[in-house]
């Protein structure tokens, strides 16, 4: 079939956009306290998928959740999707020290295979945050924080390096190009004006110090965006069976076992970061996040004499809370590129 002159005119910028895409895939850093919930999987999992399709690469993973079996799992699931030596950075004198209710599949390399242990030894995140950042062009990197603030405060305070001769927050302010962060809430929650959000409540001064001195724009991902879009259970028990052992099925039914749709927080932080001209998500206006001592988040908008502010919040109506629940579930169950079980 010949395509007119005139409509090939037409479509030439939407084929030039979709080339620009696929020839620039986001460049991500992924901040996790994984463990604490399985919503950090499943957008972990969402994360190589994408990459897969040629969206996204993921440079590395740092952890704020304080255990060895945090960075032992999170190698658990970057082996089973091709990616067994990504680099892996965890918190030292961090928050949620327990084991947590999944990250002990570590335990069983037979089942779950992966090379890095829980008991030896595991990098430090700021190292790998510093040596990660200063390696990338400039303001070309998104970082994904999905768990607790402590290693992107801590960032900023880091002084030059082997790595880099900028202190953090210069190297910050020169190599990202945005945060993007699952955090606070922005909509009265369960009739609850002043809701403090469990990332942010953790480890409120860290969330107080990056709120104020983050230097890149940042995208907030309230709660109440991942619980208006549930992961369904249905997918759980039925779109994971291509193999015997499934991470992020095993993980789901450890934490929280189906009949049960787990709130997408994580992966919509993901989401929106990756194809953010989707129309998944509506962004609100430019302004800035201010953290309460007991944890509450408050976006206050600039006055008329006043700069922009660098932060936004996502926005969510019913029928993109749909769009998203089953971009979620596609992207979570695709299979590797290459199937690696025992």
């Amino acid at each position: 079939m010949k395509i007119p002159l005139l409509a090939f005119a037409l479509l030439l910028p939407f084929l030039a956009a979709a080339t620009l895409v696929h020839a620039q895939p986001v460049s991500i850093i992924f901040d996790t306290d994984m463990g604490n919930d399985v919503d950090d999987a499943l957008a972990l999992g969402m994360i190589h998928t994408l990459e897969k399709r040629g969206a996204c690469k993921l440079l590395a993973v740092t952890i704020t959740k304080d255990n060895p079996k945090a960075a032992a799992f999170t190698d658990v699931i970057n082996t089973f999707y091709g990616k067994p030596n990504l680099p892996i950075g965890i918190v030292r004198d961090g928050m949620t020290k327990e084991d947590g209710k999944f990250n002990i599949l570590a335990d069983q390399p037979d089942k779950y295979p992966h090379d890095l242990k829980s008991t030896g030894p595991i990098p430090d995140a700021l190292t790998v945050l510093r040596q990660t950042l200063a390696a990338q062009p400039d303001r070309s990197v998104v970082i994904v924080q999905v768990g607790f603030f402590t290693n992107l405060a801590r960032l900023l305070d880091t002084p030059p390096d082997e790595h880099s001769p900028l202190n953090g927050r210069d190297l910050i302010q020169q190599k990202v190009k945005l945060l993007s962060l699952m955090a606070g809430s922005f909509q009265t929650i369960d009739y609850n004006n002043a809701y403090s959000e469990y990332n942010v409540r953790i480890d409120i001064p860290s969330a107080q110090k990056l709120a104020t001195q983050w230097p890149t724009p940042m995208l907030w991902s309230g709660y109440e965006i991942g619980r208006a879009a549930a992961y369904p259970h249905q997918s759980i028990e039925r779109d994971y069976n291509y193999v015997p052992h499934h991470p992020l099925k095993d993980a789901y039914y450890l934490y929280n076992p189906p009949p049960h749709d787990r709130p997408t927080w994580d992966l919509t932080s993901v989401l929106a970061v990756v194809h953010p001209d989707r129309n998944y998500f509506t962004r609100s206006p430019k302004g800035t996040v201010v953290i309460d001592d007991d944890g509450f988040t408050r976006f206050v908008r600039p006055k008329k004499d006043e700069k922009t502010g660098l932060s936004q919040f996502l926005i969510m109506d019913p029928l993109q809370a749909e769009r998203v629940r089953e971009a979620c579930v596609q992207l979570s169950s695709e299979p590797p590129a290459e199937l690696k079980q025992p």
